[in-house]
């Protein structure tokens, strides 16, 4: 299966595709992490009509997240949060089979449509929160792998810095690898 992964800079969904025989390429305008030859630099909307059966799109939450509805109004105003909607409709009618585009709780939701499912980590083997959504064409609901206790807010209570929104952003593994399991078989 020819894989997918917008906006993912980690490399842990593409590497979980890999892992089991797919082909699978990461894009984003952040270098890989991992510095792996299947990451592609750059923007990811002149690839997306390139014959994929299946992405898995992380578009940035910046402007969407309602962590940050504080500051809804000046978005709105400045036209970002609007070009943020767009990008994620963009994806979500790319001309591929089977998408999943992965957010938190977000303005989405109320713009363009409720989520198809709402994980949290601790059913994939972290003991952690953090609602994620999931708007899904062409896939089933993702099916709870390993449900552990220790519920932290560990995402929510990392200190301010440079680099939080990169550590925040990071997909878990286990729910990159249930992605790879459930919806590369």
């Amino acid at each position: 299966m020819r894989v997918l992964v917008a906006c993912e800079y980690s490399g842990r969904v593409r590497e979980a595709f890999r892992k089991l025989g797919h082909e699978a390429w990461s894009c984003d305008m952040l270098e890989s992490e991992d510095n792996s030859p299947f990451h592609l630099q750059g923007d990811v909307t002149p690839i997306l009509c390139l014959g994929w059966d299946l992405m898995i799109c992380h578009p940035p939450c910046t402007h969407l997240a309602v962590s940050g509805a504080r500051h809804f109004v000046a978005k709105r105003e400045s036209g970002v949060q609007q070009e943020a909607l767009e990008f994620v409709r963009m994806l979500m009618n790319a001309p591929i089979p089977k998408i999943a585009l992965e957010n938190p709780i977000s303005i989405i939701s109320s713009e363009i449509r409720k989520p198809d499912q709402i994980i949290q980590p601790w059913q994939f083997g972290h003991g952690e929160t953090k609602a994620t959504c999931l708007w899904l064409k062409g896939l089933q609901p993702l099916v709870p792998t390993n449900i552990v206790e220790g519920r932290e807010q560990k995402v929510h209570r990392m200190p301010p810095g440079p680099n939080r929104w990169k550590e925040r952003s990071r997909t878990y593994q286990g729910i990159a690898d249930a992605m790879a399991a459930q919806w590369g078989g």
